[in-house]
């Protein structure tokens, strides 16, 4: 494979046997590799234990399981997206495809814009921006498709102030590049690559951090028809379609059903329905400070956030990395207890039994230890009282006698004061 793999266009699946998310995955594969088949697509669709063949493994960057990559000549490609049969053959197909697929004629545009709900055109002729163009499609290849046309193919309704131009559609209108004012174009392409309004899921969230925008969610439950969830989401889509032009450089805006992945993400449990703004680049999070009533509202919101003025909560501090390990292992105790809960209680359980009966034992054996220890020094010390002083008896007797001593000195020293009168 190694050898001779850049001869053909490889879709590939590096794997551990071990790995619960790779055994997920397998029915998925096998049902990509034989529609890709049935398509006559060139690509070869393979899988590779990644623990046994680590060192191709390590050529190719593979850091967790599963890792999809599509082999493409001496370029690899990452694939990040939901880990679905439909998702990941269209991946395929992009990448394997033309780097910049021409439209040459308005039918064939017409007929690509319905299947894409982004689109992107560099109309002109050879030029630097060209150039810049492919380099950037080449890179970005793995999140959209890259089209080349002239200008009489596009509508009527389409100006552009200059050619060469490179022109986005989406949402039912178009935008123009302007270097001036979007920057880089590997940037402005980055950033426009996505809806201006979005059903945002967990892989979306995870994408929208590389376009370095702050996520406006209206975070409800698509199977509540209240007032309430209706309006919050109709606020979002408003502020989007009707303020692109204020705030497409620095948001995206869309709605999350449930709270689940947000509760997880700020490790808080909001309530359903609610609007939270993101900075996934550092786990910040901003909660309005009153409740949003209407469009209004909202821009002065994300307004407040803008300057400055809007408190920002969460973050990437060690504060905030200690929670999040604490979190984080309640919510895996919490899960597994959930799950099963007899497997909870083995697990967690067992080793809680044995560190007990380690511990009672090790006081108890302190505290006896003590005992004996304490009832032998005062025996010691009562032997040595004892031996020293002697007993209470032979105390007295002592006493006794050094009386008696006395008494027959006094005597005798009488008797010799008497002889001396004599």
């Amino acid at each position: 494979f190694k050898e001779n793999r850049k001869d053909d266009i490889w879709l590939v699946d590096f794997y551990a046997p071990w790995c619960g998310h790779c055994k997920k995955l397998e029915p998925v594969w096998n049902e990509v590799g034989i529609e890709i088949k049935n398509m006559g697509s060139p690509v070869k669709v393979g899988k590779m234990d990644a623990t046994s063949f680590s060192s191709i493994a390590s050529e190719f960057g593979v850091r967790g399981y599963p890792t999809i990559k599509l082999l493409k000549g001496d370029l690899a490609y990452n694939y990040r997206g939901p880990r679905t049969k439909d998702d990941i053959i269209e991946f395929a197909n992009r990448v394997a495809g033309p780097l910049i697929r021409p439209l040459p004629s308005q039918q064939m545009f017409e007929h690509v814009r319905k299947r894409h709900r982004v689109l992107f055109v560099y109309v002109g002729g050879e030029s630097p921006l060209k150039e810049k163009y492919i380099e950037v499609a080449s890179e970005l290849i793995v999140y959209t498709y890259f089209f080349s046309a002239s200008e009489d193919v596009l509508p009527e309704y389409v100006t552009l102030p200059e050619l060469p131009a490179v022109v986005v559609f989406k949402d039912g209108t178009y935008f123009v590049y302007d270097e001036y004012e979007d920057g880089d174009l590997s940037s402005w392409i980055n950033r426009e690559r996505f809806q201006g309004y979005l059903n945002v899921d967990g892989f979306t969230l995870y994408e929208l951090g590389d376009t370095g925008k702050l996520v406006a969610i209206a975070v409800i439950d698509d199977k509540n028809s209240s007032v309430e969830h209706t309006r919050l989401k109709s606020i979002i889509q408003e502020v989007a379609r009707d303020y692109r032009d204020h705030f497409h450089r620095d948001f995206q805006f869309g709605h999350m059903d449930g709270n689940d992945y947000i509760n997880s993400l700020l490790m808080d449990d909001l309530t359903v329905p609610t609007i939270v703004v993101l900075n996934t680049s550092n786990q910040q999070y901003f909660l309005p400070d009153r409740h949003i009533e209407n469009t209004e509202d909202m821009v002065q919101f994300i307004n407040n956030i803008l300057d400055g003025t809007a408190e920002a909560q969460g973050g990437d501090g060690l504060l905030q990395r200690i929670k999040r390990i604490i979190y984080d292992a309640k919510s895996t105790v919490a899960s597994v207890f959930k799950s099963s809960p007899l497997l909870g209680c083995f697990l967690f359980g067992l080793p809680l039994g044995v560190i007990s009966i380690m511990c009672y034992g090790i006081c108890t054996a302190d505290t006896d230890g003590g005992v004996d220890e304490r009832e032998a020094a005062k025996k010691e010390s009562s032997d040595r009282e004892l031996t020293d002083e002697g007993s209470e008896e032979e105390q007295e007797e002592e006493k006794n006698g050094k009386y008696t001593e006395l008494s027959d000195g006094e005597v005798k020293q009488k008797d010799i004061m008497e002889k001396k009168k004599d």
